[in-house]
């Protein structure tokens, strides 16, 4: 994982070899923690955190705890960082951007589907090297089927065979035939209302409660368009960078680039840099979006 530099000194790398472990770091998470105990949960095993919209499972712990015993194991000096274990200890968040190494997990996206028993949710992972995404996994478990990007080579899908298929990102459009995802639930006043008023502007928009299946769905050319609010790490990290390595551009809603350690400003994704702008002049105009270092919870 390390190379040398100059004068010596170590460079950290993220190899190919690193991400091939860190997918199967995640599947077998997925068979050992979290489909066995899918549809199966006793009712004490679903708990909420900040909100009635914020879940937890026994199986995100679970699945959690068993990716970082394996990290931990192939990559023992890396800062690991989870949804679960930065809900106990946020100052973990704090060594994003200055970690010679850190991996990042969603032991499950989309626990809201999960607990409800819907087939659709995800585990995801980036790996950072001094604040930098350079690799990332998002795994469908339901199907064993992963969809990974390594920072200057690009995105691509595995199967459980080994299969592997390119990504690549939708071509542009004109608005009017544009499809993806806009998440209103965080935005705040007005800018909720004005974006939830401009949307028939577009072709079709819908919500899976699940980023995981969100950003495959926009890095494998099947919609357009995606729009998020609340920025934490473990929700946009690996997608971010899915989304670049397949074709697309990505911003703040203010223009401005994306950075690990930025949690509110908003994500706007598009096919191409022109898409963006008419995206973003059209559902976000001239309301007022607060700079990126801003919470947005």
């Amino acid at each position: 994982m390390a190379g040398a530099g100059k004068g010596g000194q170590d460079v950290v790398e993220f190899s190919r070899a690193d991400i091939d472990a860190l997918a199967q770091i995640l599947r077998a998470a997925a068979r050992s923690e979290i489909l066995p105990r899918f549809r199966r949960l006793d009712a004490g095993a679903v708990r909420t955190k900040s909100g009635p919209l914020d879940l937890v499972t026994e199986a995100d712990e679970a699945a959690e705890a068993a990716i970082f015993e394996a990290l931990a194991e192939r990559l023992p000096s890396a800062l690991l960082v989870g949804e679960e274990s930065a809900a106990r200890n946020p100052a973990l968040l704090e060594g994003l951007e200055r970690a010679e190494l850190a991996i990042v997990v969603d032991p499950i996206d989309g626990t809201s589907n999960y607990a409800a028993g819907v087939p659709l949710f995800g585990v995801m992972a980036a790996a950072l090297c001094r604040g930098e995404v350079v690799a990332s996994v998002i795994l469908d478990p339901v199907t064993d089927h992963a969809a990974i990007a390594a920072k200057g080579g690009g995105a691509w899908t595995e199967d459980q065979d080994g299969r592997v298929q390119p990504l690549m990102v939708a071509d542009a459009t004109g608005l009017a035939h544009m499809t993806g995802y806009v998440s209103t639930r965080y935005l705040p006043s007005p800018l909720r209302e004005h974006v939830m008023a401009r949307l028939h502007e577009v072709a079709a928009h819908w919500d899976f409660r699940c980023a995981a299946h969100e950003y495959r769905m926009v890095a494998g050319g099947q919609c357009h368009f995606l729009m998020f609010n609340r920025l934490l790490p473990w929700d946009h990290l690996p997608g971010w960078l899915l989304h670049r390595e397949a074709g697309g551009f990505a911003a703040h809603f203010d223009g401005t680039d994306y950075r690990a350690g930025d949690r509110g400003g908003g994500l706007l994704y598009a096919p191409d840099r022109q898409s963006w702008g008419r995206l973003r002049e059209t559902l976000i105009g001239a309301t007022c979006a607060y700079p990126a270092g801003v919470d947005a919870s």
